[in-house]
C-alpha cells in the first residue's frame, strides 16, 4: 500500500505491519506555523488513529520562543489555555491522508494532526473557510513558492556570533544562476529528491538576487494538501540545511541590504464539475468571479494583514521597491501590486497573493487569501482598475494601505467583522491577542535596541524556529 493512500485507521495499520515501522512521528502546527510534536510508539499510535490522543494544549499557549503567554480574560470569558486552566490535554484528531515517509528516518513515518475541536487549530481554520466556499459552489487550488536564505552557519554559530557577520552559503548577486546550481548540485538534488520523496514536489528551484537565497515553488494542489506540503515543506528544508551543516532561514527581512523572502500564494478556483471558475471565455477577458474575488481581496486583506504578515519582522519586507507590496493594488502580469492577475489558459488563469512573507503560516495566509476572496463574490465586490507600471507611487486611501506595524495590524483584525464572520470570535480574539504580545514584547526591548531597522531581537526570535 502507498503511503500517500492511506484514509482510516485500518489502512494505517496495514501499512505499518508492512513496513514494520515501530515507532511513528506525529506534528501539529501551532498558531505561529512551528511544526510541534514527537514520536509515538505504534500501539499507541494506532490506538489515537481510531479516535484522538491528548497533546498538551500548551503549543497554543505560548509564543515562538516558549514564553507562556500573559492575556487578560476577554469580556469575562476563559481564554483557550493559560494558567487558570492548568494547560490540559486537548483532543487531537490524526489525518491518516497527510502521512509521509522521511528519507532520512528509516521506517518512521510522519503524519499531521489538528486539534479536534478546531477553534484556534490553523489547519482547522482553513478547513472552515473552505467548507463556506464549498457552500458556494466552489473548491480550490493553490500553490506557494518561498524564498529562503542559506547560511554556512550551525544553531551554535548564529548564537556565538549574535546573529551578525554571518557568512552567506554562497556570496554575490545570482539570480537564476546555473553556476551556483550546477556547483553546488548535490544540495539542490537533496532538497529536490527529499521534496518528492515526501509527496511536496517542486515545479522549479532556483537562485534568487541575493548571497545564498534561493526559491522554491511548490506544485498546485487541493487548497489544504498544498498548506500541509507548505507547512512540511519549510520545516523539513531547514531539517536538510542542518543535517548539511547548513542553515535555512525564512524570516520575512534578515538583512535591510537585500530584498525580503517572500511567501507568494498561487489561487484558482473550480467548481463542482472540476471546471476553472476563473478561465477566460472569449479573448483576454477576466471573468466576473474572479473580479469579485480580486475586489474581496483588495477590501479585505488589510484587516486581515496578521494572518501573512504575523511577525514584527513582517513589516520590514513590506516597503518600496524591494518587489514586496505596500498597497492593495492589483494589476495583469504586475509584480508590484499586491494581486497578480496571471492570464493563461483555462488551467493556469489565476491569482498570485504577493502580500505574504516566507515567516507566514501557511494555513492562515491561505485561509485569509480565499477567505477575503470568497466575501468578494458573495458581495459581488468590483476591484479598482488594474495598475499598469510601478505600483509604488500611486496614492491609495488608507484603507488600500498595508498596516505600518504589527500591533496596527492586530488592532484592525481585533475589530474585523468579516474576521469574525470567516474564523470566528475565539480563534480572532486568540490571534489578535498573541500578535498583540508578540508586539508588546518587541516594544519592551525596543529602547534597548540597536538602531540597526533589522534588530538583533528579530533576529534572535525569529532566524531559525519561523
Amino acid at each position: 500500500m502507498n503511503i500517500r493512500e492511506l484514509k482510516n485507521a485500518n489502512d494505517v495499520k496495514i501499512y505499518l505491519d508492512t513496513v514494520n515501522s515501530q515507532y511513528v512521528k506525529v506534528a501539529i502546527t501551532d498558531i505561529d506555523g512551528v511544526l510541534r510534536g514527537k514520536y509515538m510508539h505504534r500501539d499507541k499510535f494506532l490506538k489515537a488513529t481510531e479516535s484522538s490522543f491528548g497533546f498538551c494544549d500548551v503549543i497554543f499557549g505560548w509564543d515562538s520562543s516558549d514564553e507562556l503567554y500573559q492575556f487578560k480574560e476577554l469580556d469575562g470569558k476563559n481564554l483557550f489555555t493559560g494558567w487558570h486552566t492548568g494547560y490540559p490535554d486537548s483532543k487531537v484528531r490524526i489525518v491518516p491522508e497527510s502521512a509521509r515517509n522521511i528519507p532520512f528516518e528509516k521506517n518512521t513515518p510522519i503524519f499531521l494532526a489538528e486539534l479536534l475541536s478546531g477553534e484556534v487549530c490553523p489547519r482547522s481554520t482553513l478547513k472552515k473557510v473552505l467548507n463556506r466556499l464549498e457552500s458556494l459552489g466552489y473548491k480550490s487550488k493553490s500553490a506557494f513558492e518561498y524564498e529562503f536564505f542559506l547560511f554556512n552557519e550551525t544553531p551554535e554559530s548564529i548564537r556565538k556570533k549574535e546573529y551578525r557577520s554571518l557568512n552567506n552559503f554562497t556570496p554575490g548577486m545570482f539570480g537564476y544562476s546555473i553556476l551556483r546550481s550546477s556547483v553546488h548540485s548535490d544540495l539542490y538534488h537533496q532538497i529536490l529528491d527529499m521534496c518528492m520523496s515526501m509527496d511536496m514536489s517542486l515545479e522549479g528551484l532556483h537562485t534568487e538576487t541575493g548571497p545564498g537565497v534561493l526559491e522554491a515553488a511548490i506544485m498546485a494542489d487541493e487548497a489544504l494538501i498544498s498548506a500541509d506540503k507548505a507547512s512540511l515543506f519549510k520545516t523539513f528544508t531547514k531539517v536538510i540545511a542542518q543535517r548539511n551543516n547548513l542553515m535555512a532561514n525564512f524570516m520575512a527581512k534578515w538583512s535591510d541590504l537585500y530584498p525580503g523572502q517572500s511567501g507568494h500564494i498561487h489561487i484558482s478556483l473550480l467548481d463542482h464539475d472540476e471546471r476553472p471558475v476563473f478561465a477566460s471565455k472569449e479573448g483576454n477577458d477576466i471573468p466576473d468571479q474572479m473580479l469579485f474575488f480580486i475586489g474581496g481581496l483588495q477590501k479585505y486583506m488589510r484587516e486581515l494583514s496578521v494572518m501573512y504578515a504575523p511577525t514584527v519582522n513582517s513589516y520590514n519586507r513590506l516597503c518600496p521597491g524591494a518587489w514586496a507590496p505596500i498597497n492593495m493594488t492589483w494589476g495583469l502580469e504586475n509584480r508590484t501590486t499586491a494581486f497578480r492577475a496571471i492570464q493563461g489558459g483555462p488551467s493556469s488563469q489565476r491569482i498570485e497573493n504577493r502580500l505574504g512573507g516566507a515567516d507566514a503560516n501557511p494555513y492562515l495566509a491561505l485561509a485569509a487569501t480565499l477567505g477575503a476572496g470568497l466575501l468578494g463574490i458573495e458581495e459581488k465586490i468590483n476591484p479598482n482598475k488594474p495598475i499598469k507600471g510601478g505600483a509604488y507611487d500611486i496614492r491609495v486611501p488608507r484603507e488600500h494601505q498595508v498596516p505600518s506595524n504589527l500591533g496596527e495590524g492586530a488592532e484592525l483584525f481585533y475589530r474585523s467583522k468579516a474576521a469574525r464572520s470567516l474564523f470566528g470570535d475565539l480563534f480572532v480574539d486568540h490571534f489578535a491577542d498573541t500578535r498583540n504580545w508578540e508586539y508588546n514584547e518587541y516594544q519592551k526591548e525596543r529602547k534597548f535596541l540597536e538602531n540597526d531597522k533589522i534588530s538583533t531581537w528579530e533576529l534572535s526570535r525569529y532566524f531559525e524556529i519561523i
